[in-house]
């Protein structure tokens, strides 16, 4: 039905989302029988917006159409890997490549794990587990997001080719199985028959009355997917706009497509939330079915430029230009109603205590601590009752005490916590630079040499060794920025080995750049928790020489 078009997605519904690692693990459910929820359909002959699907589809030659209201990432993932089409996410076509293991364990060895952490870190470090670690995690799973190295070991094959062929002939051989008597032969066969046994899963269809409006239709939409908790707020207050401003969510993507040009690749549920809090003066989206079309299109137009005042004052008077580099987007939307309350019309003055306000929250997690809604709307009501910066400075003081950084803050602390991204910024300001290279870190680095990476101090194999847990390796005292070549270089050896050729050569300057002690005695691997202690009180020291020079 999605290929022939006949099966169409209205506007309603939010774009495309789910990561491989999500249709990697909808194929492993339906390959084990497990339950996989139903489709809830409406057909209607009423002329509906429609946006494009992520995969390709036929026009449909018929004249009623067939709404898929609830279903989409699972059907269009399913569609993607069966057909082998590559999904559009984002303007960018990428085909979902997954392998299965022929070899898998006949139980459930892997247990799911839920993951709430956010998926954009700031940078990334790969010797958190070596390639046998890795290797042997893979071979207990059934499916896995495909790598080159997997893609050539025989035991794998892609799940896509099984999809296009009936026969099982390339993959036995491939996999070294060349006559009946193999006992892999019953083995590998009956497991390929049962990963093709996907395509007839039965999915049970509702639809919904051709009778119906489009509003009530919306409406059923928003009270399913709210029930359930499947989308987010902001999915459901898309749906309850697109239905009173038809033909908007073209307008609103444009508008997020301009941003991400600019490098703020912003997810559509903020430019949403930026909207309400325009129209309404708070961020909640309880009460966006209550505002009618004019209201909503005025408000647009207002929180676009509310926006693009944001992210200039961000990346111009700041020096913030990535969201990476945001402990919450909802400094933006904050930014943006304060340039909008000042009709943005700033003295120097406002632009300095700004500036601070902007750099202490964003350290300090002003929107991640507790009801971050309720903490929007504090700020929001405090810029609409008429304060400005030096208000919302002192909200924030009020929220967490003092402004200045301890280094008992740092302790116990990680690269998710507010204050790594702050360590970035104030590292990066001192000059900061690679350790072999000399350029300077930075986000943007080209090439897989240069990328910028998180790197363990105190490796993390060197530490498990002596006894440290990942949560002492992972202390944020422990973590310093270096190109992607010099830290594979580094590998599992301890400081104390890989410093002194590094110093010989260029000096201390890249490691006091960053607040790293070279004493040599701190850096063996029994000195670990003294070094902490003594880069924490560097690292605080730094950080609070960076906020303070920030209201100049």
């Amino acid at each position: 039905m999605i290929e022939r078009g006949e099966l169409r997605l209205p506007e309603m519904q939010r774009r495309y989302v789910w990561r491989a690692t999500r249709v990697r693990d909808l194929l492993d459910s339906l390959y084990r029988g497990y339950p996989s929820g139903a489709i809830l359909l409406w057909e209607t002959d009423e002329e509906v917006p429609l946006q494009d699907m992520a995969v390709t589809q036929q026009t449909n030659p018929y004249q009623s159409t067939r709404l898929l209201l609830d279903g989409q990432q699972r059907l269009t993932s399913l569609s993607a890997v069966i057909r082998g089409e590559p999904v559009q996410v984002r303007g960018r076509k990428r085909p979902i490549e997954l392998l299965f293991n022929l070899e898998h364990p006949e139980g459930l060895p892997v247990v799911t794990e839920v993951n709430e952490d956010s998926d954009e870190d700031l940078v990334e470090d790969e010797t958190d587990a070596t390639e046998d670690e890795l290797q042997q995690r893979f071979n207990r799973m059934t499916f896995v997001v495909a790598t080159r190295k997997l893609a050539q070991l025989p035991q794998w094959v892609k799940v896509t080719e099984v999809f296009r062929t009936d026969s099982d002939a390339p993959f036995l051989k491939r996999a070294g199985v060349t006559d009946f008597e193999d006992p892999r032969y019953e083995k590998y066969s009956r497991r390929l028959a049962r990963l093709r046994g996907i395509r007839k899963y039965v999915y049970r269809m509702d639809v919904l009355e051709r009778k119906l409006s489009y509003d009530e239709v919306t409406e059923i939409f928003v009270r399913v997917n709210s029930l359930g908790a499947k989308l987010r707020g902001s999915d459901l207050a898309l749906a309850q706009i697109t239905a009173k401003w038809r033909n908007s969510l073209k307008v609103f993507e444009t508008f997020q497509r301009a941003c991400a040009q600019t490098g703020f690749d912003l997810d559509l549920g903020l430019h949403l939330k930026n909207l309400v809090a325009f129209a309404t003066g708070q961020s909640r989206f309880l009460t966006v079915g209550s505002l009618n079309l004019d209201i909503l299109q005025r408000s647009w137009k207002a929180s676009c430029r509310g926006m693009e005042f944001a992210l200039n004052f961000l990346k111009s008077n700041v020096g913030i230009d990535s969201p990476v580099l945001l402990s919450s987007p909802f400094l933006l939307i904050t930014l943006a109603y304060y340039g909008h309350k000042r009709d943005y019309n700033l003295v120097s003055e406002d632009a300095a205590h700004l500036r601070y306000w902007v750099l202490a929250a964003n350290a300090k997690g002003r929107y991640s601590r507790g009801s971050s809604e309720t903490l929007l709307d504090q700020d929001l009501a405090t810029l609409r009752d008429g304060g400005g910066a030096t208000e919302l400075i002192e909200r924030l003081r009020q929220q967490v005490g003092r402004l200045d950084i301890t280094p008992e803050e740092l302790e116990g602390r990680n690269q998710r916590s507010a204050l790594f991204k702050t360590m970035f910024l104030a590292f990066r300001a001192a000059g900061a630079k690679d350790w072999r290279s000399q350029v300077a870190i930075a986000l943007d680095h080209s090439g897989s040499l240069h990328r910028l990476q998180f790197h363990h101090i105190f490796p993390k194999a060197v530490l498990r060794k002596a006894g440290y847990s990942s949560r002492e390796a992972d202390d944020i005292a422990n973590l310093c920025f270096i190109a992607g070549r010099t830290n594979r270089q580094i590998s599992d050896k301890e400081p104390a080995q890989y410093f002194p050729p590094l110093i010989e050569k260029s000096g201390t300057v890249a490691f006091e750049a960053q607040c790293i002690p070279t004493t040599q005695d701190l850096l063996h691997v029994k000195q670990y928790k003294a070094f902490l202690a003594e880069r924490r009180a560097a690292i605080s020291s730094r950080l609070n020489e960076f906020l303070q020079n920030s209201k100049a």
